[in-house]
């Protein structure tokens, strides 16, 4: 077949991958700063990524507004086929996982207490099970879209409500009321209390802690159980904390007052990485952790 050069070229075979994938996340983020810390790149990249779609495709994506970019029909429309195509591609990642070796990274998306003061320190010693392979842990509150590839693995508090996961129970994080040792010989009915803000009213432990407060003040509340604990370490009052966090800690002590809120630790995958190795390994090593470290939960 011979190629006519006077031909035009068909724009679709210019279609860049990253390029969808930019104008993708500007659609679902609808602002330029909220697409870059996304992508983890710069917002004129995203710009430019952006307006190159549009002149491969000679489209009008979006109408640049004051207040954000907004879709515009045609945008709205090449945006169901863009989300397709994720999908496809997140589908091939998760499937190229399946052939991968035990070298290589896994992703672990984990609540940031639960990451640091519960994995790290138990976490070495069972790193010679899988030499070959680098750990990412992402601490974050949100929970990974582990569809869409943002993570192999996650940790969560609370059962996976979407579809298509796969999740299993490797332990129970117990909780206690902690202060400085100058508590412990004050009526309850006289403690300042700590607790989270009205982003973590929900939480089955604040649930508790408001039923249990009757009377007393709240003098703090934060949507972070690490600045709790360190709030009730500085003596300004008495907190619900998880064994974990607060037990090790010489300047607090257990009050006597009973807690009974206890939470599952869930391991989330997406059924299609169960087949890679690395990943498998890690699964093995998280289950082994959780296990041993039971009591200490």
């Amino acid at each position: 077949m011979q190629i006519n050069p006077d031909k035009p070229v068909d724009p679709a075979r210019e279609l860049q991958w990253d390029d969808i994938r930019h104008f993708l996340t500007l659609a679902r983020q609808g602002s330029l700063s909220g697409a870059a810390r996304q992508l983890g790149v710069e917002h004129s990249t995203v710009a430019r990524r952006v307006e190159a779609l549009e002149r491969t495709l000679d489209v009008r994506l979006f109408d640049r507004l004051p207040r954000g970019w907004q879709l515009t029909a045609e945008g709205e429309t090449l945006l169901q086929h863009a989300q397709a195509l994720d999908q496809e591609a997140q589908s091939f990642a998760r499937a190229a996982l399946g052939v991968a070796t035990l070298k290589g990274t896994v992703r672990l998306s984990a609540p940031p207490a639960l990451s640091s003061f519960f994995l790290m320190p138990r976490l070495a010693p069972l790193r010679e099970a899988w030499p070959d392979i680098d750990l990412e842990i992402v601490s974050e509150t949100r929970e990974a879209n582990l569809a869409r590839g943002e993570a192999d693995l996650a940790l969560r508090l609370s059962r996976p409500s979407a579809p298509g996961l796969a999740a299993r129970a490797v332990g129970e994080i117990a909780h206690g009321l902690f202060a400085t040792p100058a508590y412990a010989s004050m009526p309850s009915a006289h403690w300042p209390l700590l607790g989270y803000d009205d982003a973590l009213r929900e939480t089955p432990q604040q649930q508790w802690l408001d039923g249990f407060a009757g009377n007393r003040r709240f003098v703090l509340r934060s949507n972070d159980v690490v600045t709790l604990h360190q709030a009730a370490r500085a003596g300004l009052g008495v907190a619900v904390l998880p064994h974990f966090l607060a037990r090790p800690d010489p300047a607090l002590v257990q009050l006597d007052q009973a807690c009974p809120v206890s939470r599952p630790v869930w391991l989330v995958m997406h059924p299609d990485v169960r087949r890679s190795p690395r990943v498998r390994a890690v699964v093995d090593t998280l289950i082994e952790l959780f296990a041993a470290g039971q009591d200490q939960l």
